[in-house]
């Protein structure tokens, strides 16, 4: 019985690791078409702001977990590039430059931009890196997007008026836009 004990030992170990890195991922092959065709959307899951003012608040409060990444999981937050616009819903934690005291909806950011540039390249491991240059908006430089080949995504935001940011996700196929009867 005793030779039995750290074989059902490690089987159970193999178990539980297997089961933990097993995650929902996306075909390599739909990923390189998603991003050949600029079609895809950016699901941002967690947000992890470089302020330390930010992630020294974070890790002060009662129960507050000591990482400075936040959980946004349970949101809708996202990019949403196509051919022709770009769409950005993004919550912003840090340091802001100029504020507009009167709309806090612009101290994130939630824009749409039709003018905008797309290059991309793909490294040796596979993986997309996607930056797209916005000429329309005064706040932001350059969104820098690295897809992986599983799906997972990675984006960093620089702007002209605040600290950097970056978002940990994955991106999905942009659904179709049904036409209102």
């Amino acid at each position: 019985m005793k030779k039995y004990i750290p074989i059902i030992f490690i089987f159970s170990f193999l178990t539980i690791f297997q089961s933990c890195s097993s995650q929902n991922t996306v075909p390599s092959q739909a990923v390189n078409m998603m991003v050949n065709a600029q079609d895809f959307s950016f699901r941002a899951q967690r947000a992890n702001p470089t302020n330390y003012d930010v992630i020294n608040v974070m890790t002060s409060l009662p129960n507050a977990p000591a990482t400075r990444i936040l959980d946004l999981s349970g949101s809708n937050y996202s990019i949403d590039l196509k051919n022709d616009k770009l769409d950005v819903a993004l919550p912003y934690f840090g340091r802001v430059f100029n504020p507009s005291y009167g709309n806090t909806a612009q101290n994130s950011y939630r824009f749409s931009s039709k003018d905008f540039t797309v290059n991309k390249s793909q490294n040796k491991k596979g993986n997309w890196i996607v930056k797209i240059k916005v000429n329309d908006q005064s706040t932001v430089d350059e969104i820098t997007i690295e897809v992986f080949k599983n799906g997972k995504a990675f984006t960093s935001v620089r702007s002209n008026d605040r600290q950097p940011i970056s978002y940990d996700g994955y991106i999905t196929k942009n659904e179709e836009q049904k036409a209102q009867p």
